[in-house]
């Protein structure tokens, strides 16, 4: 293995994301000042050291995501699978829709291809998280930063390019997040779609998302309200996720600019653009959560521009 990296230190900062953006399933993901961060050394025996509460409770050691998505890198490098020493600390809510595991996973091949001396492009690390998510909107927009619309090509190599725009996201445009108590993981959430869907369905999404894009990339918010409307996830994932269906449907004539559920939820994603809507928003939510019986938090997020960030130093007596 080449020591390229036997005495360095490397720390990986990885932002947020919400990904399914209302009508962008599977295609569109933005990035938020919500942070993973990861440092990672050479060792003598892998270990992987929690350092959030939320985190207690995973694996340790090689069974955790971070080690498998750091060794499968220096697998496809053809070098040796390495002993790492990994502290994580997130401030991501898990299984909440905001991105935890593509954080986690774009943090641990990040480092992972600094420390084997940086065999991979950003663009060939973007090919192997999408190909290991299964869809690249997460991982786009942690990777990235701001607004990244993907789409998964036909070529199945694993380093084939995935075919993706990154748009700045459009000023003025202020993001409140609904965070209910309770988890909900990815697979429960997909397995509530159908297998088949009606063509005039397709047609609706195929014309809000593209009008989506146009409209994040030209900053036509006031289109956002009609943009984000959806008919391939979200109507099926409403009985998984109390309150949804209110908040989706009432939410733009009580401040918000549009609303979706956040990844695959459980949370709830609004946009809006004044502290008087947000005003408005908050008393809508309540009544609505409150109306479930549903505990839940808010945060207001700012959007992530930069993506991921990388430093490194030499290991202290090396």
């Amino acid at each position: 293995m080449s020591n390229y990296g036997a005495n360095r230190i490397v720390r990986v900062q990885v932002p947020a994301s919400t990904a399914n953006l209302g009508p962008g399933f599977d295609a569109i993901g933005m990035a938020f000042q919500l942070y993973t961060r990861i440092t990672m050394r050479f060792t003598e025996t892998t270990q992987i050291r929690p350092l959030s509460r939320d985190l207690v409770g995973l694996p340790t050691g090689k069974e955790n995501l971070l080690y498998r998505a750091a060794a499968f890198l220096f697998r496809e490098a053809g070098l040796p699978e390495p002993e790492l020493y990994m502290e994580v600390e997130s401030e991501i809510p898990l299984t909440r829709g905001l991105g935890s595991s593509a954080a986690a996973l774009v943090g641990a091949l990040s480092g992972a291809n600094r420390l084997a001396g940086e065999l991979f492009t950003d663009e060939q690390l973007f090919a192997i998280a999408s190909r290991w998510e299964g869809h690249p909107d997460n991982v786009g927009a942690s990777l990235f930063g701001g607004v990244v619309v993907a789409t998964m090509p036909e070529a199945e190599d694993l380093l084939a390019p995935i075919p993706h725009v990154r748009l700045p996201v459009p000023a003025g445009l202020k993001t409140l997040v609904v965070i209910p108590e309770y988890e909900l993981s990815t697979e429960r959430a997909r397995a509530a779609l159908p297998e088949q869907y009606q063509r005039q369905d397709m047609v609706y999404n195929v014309g809000r998302s593209s009008l989506l894009v146009a409209a994040l990339s030209q900053g036509r918010l006031d289109l956002l309200a009609q943009a984000m409307r959806d008919r391939l996830h979200q109507p099926y994932r409403c009985s998984l996720v109390p309150g949804l269906r209110e908040m989706l449907e009432g939410a733009p004539e009580h401040g918000a600019l549009g609303a979706a559920l956040s990844g695959a939820g459980p949370t709830t994603l609004f946009f809006y653009q004044d502290d008087l809507c947000k005003e408005r928003l908050l008393s809508f939510i309540e009544r609505v959560m409150s109306g479930y019986g549903i505990r839940y938090r808010v945060m207001t997020l700012l959007p992530d521009e930069q993506g991921t960030t990388i430093d490194e130093s030499v290991l202290s007596g090396a």
